[in-house]
């Protein structure tokens, strides 16, 4: 069977972060347990003017200005987003309407004509169905090649315990045959199931009911007959065209321990079902496990007792008796604890986890983004400690709640280093531009009108209020300084 996947990478985070120390400071939380426990150090922030169609869209102009790709080759372009910026209309259409007005000059009018483009939803995951979607169909065919974007914001409600953990940025992955950086297979275990843990549900209020408490909050009286006559006048807002307002919020409904509860079920049915398909012994086989990482330290949080079974299949177990004994069932949670400090699984965590959290330690969650953007890290960190990777194995464990794990392999192919270097991802994302917990809480609450930052990104400018257009979204490309 043909090699297929990863050709080149690009991603884009926004140029805004804020401290971890310093959002533990203001929310009175200790540092340590954010930083050590949970291994956060930075939060990369959306300016006012940046969503997830124009992180994707700059993702995608670097990706092909970067690597000389010619996009009306491109036979496909699909996104994975949970952070959608209409109902009906693909963020990805978006995305590629300005990188085709940006490259007009250079390639003519309408680029990705006759390119497929659509967004896949499914929470975290939604980007890892676009890979494997778009992989499926580059083995379809001859010469095929597609890219696959991953782009979101994760924000959540001030004060919450989620808030920590926020990030943004987006991912794109140019996919072809015999791909320099890595040859992705064919098997892929998956465990599913409905569940609630996490979700952006459509809120609606009554407006008669919002129209009271407004009136109350302002301690003004208002009629029943007053009220009656603006809920039934053509008033733009008030009136008569609906009974209820509907609302959408980015910050969502979640359980945190639950989530992480069906985080780990669905890793262990989707390796189950890896393993009914392919033989597979993870010690042995994977050189590095990449995660979905809603925050740095949840992969070598959530695998421990995965890791105790592979111990017991490597016959390796006794190793671990010796340094903290054997386990008390009596006491199990106590002994758990010591095995995850114990020598044996830091040394794993260091070898095969560690190396793809360092940009999730530095950005945040980045929702689909964040399995692309481990195994970037852990590319760009061998490519600095001067390791030559190439012929490893690379491990997924991909999660998207609601909920759905996908497990599957990939080979660090010959080309990488020359890929990763160029990329420079660590000089980058040291040199963002640091914001205030106030600039912070001002930014959430959308009352910053003006942008922040500056650097060559596209960036929303205004939606459109004639009357067939209204609320269309308009963007540009922005160039100044970072």
């Amino acid at each position: 069977m043909k090699k297929v996947g990863i050709e080149a990478i690009s991603f884009y985070v926004p140029q805004l972060f804020l401290e971890i120390a310093d959002l533990a400071e203001a929310r009175n939380i200790a540092f340590a347990k954010l930083n050590k426990g949970l291994g956060l150090n930075k939060m990369a922030l959306c300016d006012q003017n940046e969503d997830a169609a124009s992180m994707a869209a700059t993702a995608l102009l670097k990706l092909i200005d970067e690597n000389n790709i010619d996009p009306r080759a491109i036979g496909r372009i699909y996104l994975g987003t949970e952070s959608a910026l209409d109902a009906a209309k693909p963020t990805a259409t978006y995305a590629t309407g300005m990188v085709e007005e940006k490259l007009t000059d250079k390639f003519g009018a309408r680029c990705f004509k006759n390119c497929d483009v659509v967004d896949l939803t499914f929470a975290c995951i939604g980007a890892v169905d676009a890979l494997h979607n778009s992989l499926d169909w580059i083995r379809a065919g001859e010469n095929r090649q597609a890219i696959v974007i991953a782009s979101d914001l994760a924000k959540y409600e001030l004060n919450s315990t989620g808030e920590y953990t926020q990030g943004a940025g987006a991912i794109a992955l140019h996919l072809t045959e015999n791909p320099q950086i890595l040859s992705i297979s064919d098997t892929v275990g998956v465990g599913q199931e409905s569940v609630g843990d996490f979700f952006k549900p459509r809120r609606s209020f009554a407006k008669d009911q919002v129209l009271k408490s407004t009136a109350q909050s302002l301690k003004q009286l208002i009629s029943a007959s007053e009220k009656d006559e603006l809920l039934n006048s053509d008033d733009s807002f008030w009136g008569k065209e609906n009974t209820e307002f509907e609302l959408f919020k980015e910050e969502p409904v979640f359980d945190g321990p639950y989530s992480n509860e069906c985080y780990q079920n669905r890793i262990a049915e989707a390796l189950e079902h890896y393993k009914n398909q392919a033989e597979l012994n993870v010690l042995k086989d994977w050189q590095h496990l990449i995660f979905h990482l809603p925050y740095a330290f949840q992969g070598r949080r959530m695998i421990l007792k995965n890791w105790l079974q592979w111990q017991k299949e490597t016959d390796n177990l006794a190793q671990l008796y010796s340094e903290i004994g054997e386990p008390n069932t009596d006491s199990y949670s106590d002994w758990l604890k010591l095995a995850a400090k114990s020598a044996a699984y830091q040394n794993f965590v260091t070898e095969r986890i560690a190396p793809g959290e360092k940009a999730s330690a530095e950005i945040g969650n980045m929702y689909t983004a964040s399995i692309f953007m481990s195994l970037l890290s852990m590319l760009a960190n061998a490519a600095a400690q001067g390791r030559d990777v190439q012929g490893e194995t690379v491990g997924f464990l991909s999660y998207g709640s609601g909920s759905k794990a996908k497990v599957f392999q990939g080979e660090i192919a010959a080309g990488w280093k020359a890929q990763i270097d160029k990329l420079d991802l660590f000089k980058q994302l040291d040199s963002r531009h640091a914001i205030s917990t106030a600039e912070y809480e001002a930014l959430h609450r959308r009352q910053i009108t003006v942008p922040i930052s500056q650097g060559e990104s596209f960036r929303f400018s205004h939606l459109s209020q004639e009357e067939l257009k209204k609320g269309y979204r308009n963007y540009q490309f922005q160039r100044g300084e970072k």
